[in-house]
């Protein structure tokens, strides 16, 4: 009966639109209240040792790298490098746009800020040179989920926190698959262009295009050194979001000169605020992590699984329906944080690796990102173009279709993800 109360409670505070880091709290609260003999201080005691992780540091770190390279306008070159080198393609803007969003990716981790950031510039810039409006927010906000799957990732941050999976291991797994995922977009613009007649840009000459390479190469160095940083293990995932961030302030300030000291209160505070969003969400999901256990939610999951799912494909499929579910109305975030505990363990006993588990996992609600009505790439994406939802959510699906694809393939083949850190020696 309790049980159920409990349930009830989390329903209605999701309707009432409570956010969920506070619908967790809450529920931890009134739930272990409830527990005989334990007193509410272990609500506060697991949010505090639930952070108490130096793995978790990346999160801020990385946001802060993200908030830098677009206030030290790094993304505006680095858009006006890829429009160089595939401008001259059908859809070339389009085709930038996606090759922008792979490279930003090797720094940030964060899509949101991917599509703020490149949003601003290209949207208005596609919509000039006589792209739809949809199609504009759709390759934007689509292209922008690939900043949580290519490496490094503050999803997976996260889920290495919940799991102990090695953090290493889950960003170079993300690399391929990150990588079939942009070069599968493109192909769905050099199908859509031929039948659209998307826009060319004309040829750049060499001189040109060798100027812009030596105007971005500071910036287009960032992410091999951090990648190539983790994969070699010359740094841990932690140390290099510090250097990630002490980078990305060093070339905007005194490579590029388009940081100024007066900017930094202001990129600081922005970084505190999103961090706090996140670091909050997961300091509450442990403390719920102590009321599931008393229930013994993942015992009881594990049971079902055992009883009525032997196939470990199975089980994958369920898992990428029921995340793809959740996504559309929580962020990854915290969907990680409420049900991988429960996941994990019948995922274990049928043989499927917490490696494997959470890159599909990551990218599934990477697709969240871009489905209506949480959708928060979608959002912002739409609202830069001045687009409803509806028509914006047109504009998307056929590059959510190139999402699925490849998130299918990693789920059946996970050797297609998992070749490249078994070659470094990290699985």
């Amino acid at each position: 009966m309790t049980a159920l109360l409990i349930v009830c409670l989390f329903a209605l505070l999701i309707f009432l639109g409570t956010p969920i880091a506070f619908v967790i709290g809450i529920v931890s609260l009134v739930g272990i209240n409830t527990m005989p003999g334990t007193p509410n201080m272990t609500v506060f005691m697991k949010m505090f040792n639930g952070l108490n992780s130096f793995v978790l540091l990346a999160i801020p770190l990385f946001i802060l790298a993200a908030n830098l390279m677009n206030a030290g306008l790094i993304t505006k070159m680095l858009v006006d490098f890829c429009i160089a080198v595939v401008g001259n393609i059908r859809g070339g803007l389009a085709h930038a746009n996606i090759l922008v969003s792979m490279i930003f990716a090797g720094v940030s981790g964060a899509a949101q800020a991917d599509t703020a950031g490149v949003g601003k510039m290209l949207i208005p810039a596609m919509i000039g040179t006589g792209y739809d409006k949809e199609t504009s927010v759709g390759v934007t906000a689509a292209s922008s989920t690939i900043g949580v799957i290519i490496p490094p990732s503050i999803p997976m941050v996260v889920y290495a926190g919940l799991t102990s999976a090695s953090v290493a291991a889950l960003f170079i797994s993300g690399l391929v698959p990150g990588i079939l995922i942009g070069l599968t977009m493109m192909g769905i613009v050099v199908l859509r262009g031929r039948r659209l007649n998307f826009p060319v840009y004309a040829r750049t000459n060499r001189s040109e295009m060798w100027r812009l390479f030596k105007k971005s190469f500071a910036a287009l160095l960032a992410p091999v050194i951090i990648v190539g940083g983790i994969s070699t293990g010359w740094y841990t995932p932690t140390e290099a979001a510090a250097f990630a961030s002490l980078y990305s302030m060093f070339i905007c300030a005194f490579v590029y000169r388009t940081l100024r000291p007066r900017d930094l209160p202001g990129i600081l505070r922005e970084t505190l605020k999103l961090s706090s969003l996140s670091l909050f969400a997961l300091s509450t999901a442990s403390a719920l992590g102590e009321l599931l256990g008393y229930y013994k939610i993942s015992d009881q999951v594990m049971v079902f699984f055992s009883e009525y799912v032997a196939n470990k494909h199975v089980f994958m499929l369920m898992v990428i329906a029921f995340l793809l579910f959740i996504g559309t109305f929580m962020d990854a975030i915290p969907a990680m944080i409420l049900f991988t505990p429960v996941m994990l363990p019948p995922a274990l006993n049928l043989g499927i690796g917490s490696i494997h588990l959470g890159l599909v996992t990551v990218i599934t609600l990477a697709i969240g990102l871009v489905t209506p009505p949480y959708g928060l790439c979608l959002l912002i994406a739409s609202s830069i173009a001045d687009l409803s939802i509806e028509r914006s959510l047109w504009g998307v699906l056929p590059y959510i279709a190139s999402l699925l694809v490849i998130l299918l393939l990693v789920a059946m083949v996970p050797e297609i993800a998992f070749f490249v850190p078994r070659l470094l020696g990290l699985m």
